[in-house]
Formats: C-alpha cells, sequence, structure tokens
C-alpha cells in the first residue's frame, strides 16, 4: 500500500461525500474521471478528502473562469507616466507570481467616478463569473471610497482580488482632487439648502400675512 501523507477516506466515505453511489464512483475511475490516489493491500480505493472537493468544485463549476486582469488607473491624462509605472509594477508583479495571459486594462477617470466605461465592463464581467483573478497596483485604483463592497461583489462572484498596495502607486494629488470634490459636492448640498430654507421662510411669512 502506498503510504501518503494527507489521510485517506474509502470509498464508501467519498462516494456519501459526493452524494452518489459506490458503483458511480467505480464507473468514474474506469472513465478516467476521478482516480484513487491509492489502494490498500486488500484492493480497497482510496481517496483524499482534498480530491473530493476539488472534484466537487469542478462538478459544480465544470466552466471556472481563467481570465486574469490587471487594472490600472489615474485621475487624469497629465498623469500618464504614473499609469505607465503602474502598469510597469504590476507586470514584474504577475511574473513574479507566474500568471500568465494577463489582460491589462488602463484607465484614466477620478477614483470618485463610478461610470468610468473600463471600470463598469469590468464589473459587468464580474457579474458574469468571467474573470478568475483581479491585480491592482493599489486598492484606491479600483475605487477611492467602497473598496470592501467590490472586493466581496468580485469574491462573492468567483474572483480573486490581488492587491499590492503600494503607496507610492497612490499618487496624493488624486486624493486632494478626490477631497475637493467631496467638500465642493457638501458645500453644493448645503448652499442649496440654506436657499431652499429661505425660500421656506418667505413662503411661511407670507401665508401669515394673509391669513391675518
Amino acid at each position: 500500500m502506498v503510504v501518503l501523507m494527507e489521510n485517506t477516506i474509502g470509498t464508501g466515505r467519498a462516494a456519501k461525500l459526493l452524494g452518489v453511489s459506490v458503483k458511480t464512483l467505480q464507473r468514474w475511475e474506469r472513465e478516467g474521471r476521478l482516480i484513487p490516489v491509492a489502494r490498500t493491500d486488500s484492493n480497497r480505493r482510496l481517496y483524499t478528502e482534498t480530491q473530493i472537493r476539488e472534484f466537487i468544485g469542478l462538478r459544480l463549476n465544470p466552466h471556472a473562469p481563467e481570465k486574469i486582469v490587471a487594472y490600472c488607473r489615474v485621475s487624469s491624462a497629465a498623469q500618464k507616466p504614473d499609469l505607465a509605472n503602474q502598469r510597469k509594477v504590476l507586470e514584474e508583479f504577475v511574473v513574479a507570481r507566474g500568471l500568465a495571459g494577463v489582460e491589462f486594462v488602463e484607465e484614466v477617470g477620478g477614483g470618485l467616478n463610478f461610470k468610468r466605461k473600463r471600470f463598469l465592463a469590468l464589473m459587468d464581467e464580474i457579474g458574469r463569473r468571467e474573470i478568475k483573478t483581479l491585480v491592482l497596483a493599489h486598492r484606491d485604483r479600483l475605487t477611492r471610497f467602497g473598496f470592501e463592497w467590490f472586493e466581496h461583489y468580485a469574491k462573492s462572484n468567483g474572483c480573486e482580488v490581488l492587491v499590492l498596495n503600494q503607496e507610492r502607486l497612490s499618487p496624493e494629488r488624486e486624493m486632494v482632487q478626490d477631497l475637493m470634490t467631496i467638500v465642493h459636492g457638501f458645500s453644493s448640498r448645503l448652499y442649496g439648502l440654506r436657499n431652499y430654507r429661505k425660500e421656506l421662510d418667505e413662503a411661511l411669512k407670507q401665508d401669515a400675512v394673509h391669513e391675518i
């Protein structure tokens, strides 16, 4: 009998985990679909739980995505050198990780803009479970805020997110621009509320005069 490092299970236990009969396991072996890792001295089939879990994954998702995407983003066209540097770092990273056939997506647009064309296309692909791995130089390259939600969305659709989180690839000027955008947005809302309140007070005063 072959000695294995991982604990093995017999045909009955394997069949139960897979939700099939022992005869089905025997047929799968003949077809070459699921081969036992070893046999006992009495010729009983042996499997490992890891082997069974992996086989279950293949059965549930026979068309698992293989696409790997590296997403690069800067906020403005003036930052094209930053975009090139970002891509170079990601290229070195995927080579070091042994990732092949990586598709690089480059985009110019603010991190607060959720209507970015390539960003939306990327989210659609993830939603269709077409992407296996998403690689980012820094989490704010995908989105300035709410990264945790997008990461959850990706993982829920079978997409692993790899983030280098290199601060030097997250331009400080972009953060300043985004903060200014937020402040401007709130200032505009507050200004609008003040005008609305002023108009409301005047209307109430006029109503009070008419009642007298």
